[in-house]
């Protein structure tokens, strides 16, 4: 593990997920990565055309199931994203305001991803283990 890795997912919430789905873990965690490529994607898309609307629920999908894997720093922009829209809405304004996180927030979600997939990965990395006692 990395220190972005530290960065990006809260490995005790992420380990809680895995423990409670068991099996089940590596489908959830593709539906993971369907919903959050789409969710992005149409963030993205209503940041081009400044309409707010279409990012409330958006990052309100990717906030929550970013979170259920303990993905925080992707959680916590989404839900920056999630409740600047929604202002945005009720004030009849455009989301300008999170150009820079909107930007951000593909990287962030494919990296996230990545540690997650790599983690998750039946074939785990080890190091390798030395048997018997080392005599010097």
């Amino acid at each position: 593990m990395t220190p972005l890795d530290n960065n990006l997912i809260d490995w005790t919430v992420c380990n809680a997920t895995r423990a409670a789905l068991g099996a089940n873990f590596i489908r959830i965690l593709g539906y993971f990565r369907e919903d959050g490529t789409q969710s992005v994607r149409k963030i993205e898309e209503a940041m081009r055309v400044k309409d707010p609307a279409p990012m409330v629920l958006a990052a309100h999908t990717l906030k929550g199931e970013a979170l259920q894997f303990g993905a925080l720093q992707l959680s916590d922009t989404a839900e920056t994203i999630e409740t600047t829209a929604r202002a945005c809405v009720e004030h009849h304004e455009t989301p300008d305001e999170v150009l820079e996180l909107v930007v951000a927030l593909r990287p962030m979600f494919e990296e996230t991803l990545a540690i997650l997939e790599k983690n998750s990965s039946p074939v785990v990395q080890r190091q390798p283990q030395q048997f018997g006692r080392r005599f010097g």
